[in-house]
């Protein structure tokens, strides 16, 4: 993150494309990361705690920069925070309080994740992209984190109800 942001401010340019590429980079290794740890069956609890944060960090670090240059609005970026806060706080819970393995990512989750990439990576680069259509973009991305989370919230009720059962 640290070298995304240096990279961000740095580059004068309109066109943020050494930007994109830091998180286009951090973004694949993420992937392969997955794609190995799979693989290997090397998946641990901390890794799905760490894995998710990682990568929401990333692209809360990007909204961050866009949100400074006046790209998208303030909103967007307390949204999309308060949903990550929501996750972490219910994974948490989950794992601690009702003593369950930490469920993996959805498809959902990860469709959130590569449309969250795909919007930012192109108001970085479009940047002369009008306000209201970067509005709209951003807006149909933090929709499907929503549609995301939602669906984390009905894993975390059936796994409790579950929990209960037995």
């Amino acid at each position: 993150m640290p070298v995304f942001f240096v990279t961000y401010f740095y580059d004068d340019h309109d066109i943020k494309l050494y930007a994109v590429l830091v998180y286009g980079v951090a973004s694949l290794s993420d992937i392969l990361d997955g794609f190995v740890a799979r693989k290997f069956k090397a998946s641990s609890n901390l890794g799905k705690v760490l894995d998710p944060l990682g990568d929401k960090l990333m692209t809360f670090s990007v909204m961050i920069c866009i949100t400074i240059d006046r790209v998208i609005p303030v909103w967007a970026v307390v949204i999309a925070g308060t949903k990550e806060v929501l996750m972490a706080v219910g994974g948490l819970i989950l794992h601690k309080l009702a003593k369950v393995e930490i469920p993996p990512s959805n498809i959902l989750g990860k469709a959130s994740t590569v449309v969250f990439f795909l919007v930012c990576a192109t108001l970085m680069l479009f940047r002369t992209i009008p306000e209201n259509v970067a509005t709209t973009l951003i807006t149909l991305a933090i929709v499907l984190t929503g549609v995301a989370l939602g669906s984390y919230i009905s894993t975390y009720i059936t796994v409790m109800k579950n929990r209960e059962k037995s």
